[in-house]
């Protein structure tokens, strides 16, 4: 990969719809060379996907919780598999301890983010702690990827 890939790779994830048209002109290079360009990096699996960043506000979802939980190891994997399959859960990552599990949930009020740790976190003797923090004011993310 080059500089030139990266470049494209910028262009695409601030927006995933521009056009070989538009990213020949951005890039000063022609169509059918933008758009090998593009093709060369999902063959090589550097693009897995183009998707759509959606603003949860506007789908009511205001509640962003972070949680930390520590695990018995013997229940991490069908703890996190559990919760993976919840709606709520919007990205879960096992920890490199192997014993915890990084939580991010979006919810659309405190009062169903309580119903969800009622349900699938408390009274679990397996989860042997739990950190928890709600999102106050969001400084920067991630949206759409890492920018190179």
């Amino acid at each position: 990969m080059d500089k030139l890939d990266s470049t494209l790779l910028n262009l695409l994830i601030r927006d995933a719809r521009a056009s070989y048209a538009d990213i020949a002109r951005q890039l000063g290079i022609s169509r059918a060379h933008a758009r090998n360009r593009v093709q060369a990096l999902v063959n090589a699996g550097v693009i897995e996907q183009f998707s759509a960043v959606v603003n949860p506000e506007k789908l009511g979802k205001v509640v962003s919780t972070f949680l930390d939980l520590r695990v018995a190891p013997v229940a991490l994997e069908p703890i996190s598999q559990e919760l993976a399959a919840c709606p709520e859960v919007v990205s879960l990552y096992i920890m490199s301890d192997l014993q915890s599990l990084h939580i991010h949930t979006l919810t659309d009020s405190y009062e169903s983010f309580d119903a969800f740790v009622r349900k699938h976190i408390f009274n679990r003797p397996e989860i042997l702690s739990v950190d928890c923090k709600t999102l106050m004011t969001r400084v920067k993310n991630r949206r759409g990827g890492a920018r190179l």
